[in-house]
């Protein structure tokens, strides 16, 4: 058996300084080890000098002060701190030579003492108000003057409810247009009719003199199948870069949106291969190199950076950074559909609980940094949708991992007006949400919708939210509100019907918009524009913009 280095919990003390001791559990050779450690060079960073290994650790900051150190900025940065220790000691413990190491071996004994000075890279978020942290920026970031965008995916099949003629771009500074699909002989494919809708979508911004910019999203959860094939040599690359680019031409667009979920990993059930990361980074080159400097080049990406050909997350990305424009980082689908709910997306995990602790709009910001990509290249992904689950609970859960009923791959199949079969997903990142006509469910009876995305503006049509005067959302309909402090979302439970809904609101919504401000990011996105109720949730996304 393998070793298993987990390190998911830590504790907060006050003397001599106040600092963090990590909880480190480890299963080697059928014994377990659990410890108390900090990171200063006490305890972790001795152990680093003793061996003279090759692996590294987590780096030291440079303080912008000698009062606040870093680590007090926000539970980012213990995020970062318990994935790096971890991947560190597994390192370690998966190398023969080291296995059987004295020095190791102490480490994890707990006789090990964890007493003397505490350096400041011990300290902790929680020995400062919640006022402060959220006062406090993240050090080294632009600052909040800087102008923020306002982007939002525009999915072909909301063009029915929401035709391009009738939007309101002075609302979004980018629209991504969802979806063209990778095929197998490395060109693209188009939903019946969405070339036209496209067109539309680009005469509408147009007219609209608003500046509006739109970009072909390319793939999306169940889109992702071909990608791996169409990335896998020069050849391949050249004819899937030149479809994209003709699409660019033909259509007058600003740029393109690669959504590959995922490269080296399986996703919705996709081939995938060690080199896709790699191959990735070829073709951004050579989307540039075809499109110019200023034709926009994203990515939607998952909390953690690509996996490597090693299948860890790549700790350099610097070199995607130098050919892309943005990173749009999807945070969310954190927990799903379950019968012990967590949030969907939650902005960090604000009481050290979690056992995801790098899923979450803090803990990406910090991982993509960490890795070379910079914040003002980043926009933060926000969920127009939440998950309704099966459940008797009247809280989250921010201490357990998913359930094994959470459903991530659930499918529904229709047909178009053409006779042809789809395949929608009504969950993961980028899903097809259900058609509108499901949205009349009888009144505040969401048991429907058990294990599966829901749209936010058919909680309000079912009457499980009631919008107020001021514009914000209250319960409704038999609903129970309740506000989870731990990943700062909101959620509605209803015992009686066995439902819990965790969804985004205006001011969970408004507060992660915020934090993307002061933190420097480039700004938001949402999935989807066609989710919303009307253009609520959007006006306080960009009223947390300072827009």
């Amino acid at each position: 058996m393998p070793p298993v280095v987990v390190i998911n919990k830590h504790t907060t003390h006050s003397t001599p300084r106040p600092h963090i001791l990590y909880s480190v559990q480890v299963v080697l050779e059928d014994k377990r080890y659990v410890v108390n450690r900090r990171y200063s060079e006490h305890i972790f960073i001795i152990l680093v000098e003793a061996l003279k290994d090759q692996f590294s650790l987590p780096p030291k900051r440079i303080l912008t002060t000698t009062l606040f150190p870093s680590a007090w900025a926000d539970d980012t940065l213990i995020a970062e701190r318990k994935a790096g220790l971890a991947a560190y000691l597994s390192q370690l413990l998966e190398t023969p030579e080291y296995q059987r190491n004295r020095k190791l071996l102490d480490f994890l004994s707990a006789s090990h003492g964890t007493g003397g000075q505490v350096d400041l890279e011990d300290a902790l978020p929680s020995t400062l108000s919640r006022k402060a942290l959220k006062d406090f920026k993240l050090e080294g970031e632009v600052n909040a003057e800087a102008t923020t965008i306002a982007a939002a995916y525009y999915p072909d099949w909301s063009a029915e409810q929401h035709p391009p003629e009738s939007l309101d771009f002075s609302k979004f500074d980018i629209l991504f247009f969802a979806f063209v699909v990778p095929n197998s002989s490395s060109t693209i494919n188009w939903d019946s009719g969405s070339q036209s809708i496209l067109k539309r979508l680009v005469t509408s911004a147009h007219n609209s003199g608003k500046g509006t910019k739109i970009v072909l999203s390319v793939g999306g959860w169940g889109g992702s199948h071909y990608f791996s094939q169409a990335c896998s040599t020069a050849a391949n690359r050249s004819t899937f870069t030149n479809a994209l680019v003709n699409a660019v031409k033909t259509f007058g667009l600003d740029g393109v949106d690669i959504d590959w979920e995922y490269p080296n990993s399986e996703g919705a059930g996709n081939p995938h291969s060690s080199a896709d990361a790699a191959n990735l980074l070829s073709l951004f080159k050579s989307l540039r190199s075809a499109l110019g400097s200023s034709k926009i080049i994203s990515a939607a990406v998952p909390h953690l950076p690509w996996l490597g050909s090693d299948g860890r997350p790549l700790k350099d990305v610097s070199a995607y950074a130098a050919q892309m424009t943005y990173l749009n980082i999807m945070n969310y689908d954190v927990w799903g559909a379950s019968a012990s709910p967590g949030p969907n997306a939650p902005l960090g995990n604000l009481c050290g609980t979690s056992t995801q602790p790098q899923a979450s709009a803090q803990a990406g910001l910090a991982q993509w940094k960490a890795a070379g990509f910079p914040a003002s290249k980043m926009l933060l992904g926000l969920a127009l949708y939440g998950y309704v689950s099966k459940s008797t609970k009247t809280h989250l859960t921010g201490s357990l991992l998913p359930s094994s009923e959470m459903v991530l791959l659930q499918r529904e199949q229709s047909t178009d007006l053409e006779g042809d079969k789809k395949m929608h997903f009504l969950n993961g990142a980028h899903a097809r949400s259900k058609e509108a006509v499901k949205d009349q469910a009888a009144a505040a009876n969401l048991q429907s919708w058990w294990g599966q995305q829901i749209p936010f503006k058919s909680i309000v049509t079912a009457g499980a939210l009631a919008k107020g005067s001021d514009g914000s959302y209250r319960e409704g309909g038999g609903f129970t509100m309740g506000w989870d402090d731990c990943s700062d979302t909101p959620f509605l439970f209803n015992t009686a019907q066995s439902t819990v809904v965790t969804y985004d609101d205006t001011w969970s919504l408004a507060d992660k918009a915020t934090f993307a401000k002061q933190n420097g990011m480039a700004g938001c996105f949402t999935w989807s524009l066609d989710q919303d109720d009307g253009l609520t949730l959007q006006n306080a996304i960009r009223k947390g913009l300072g827009k």
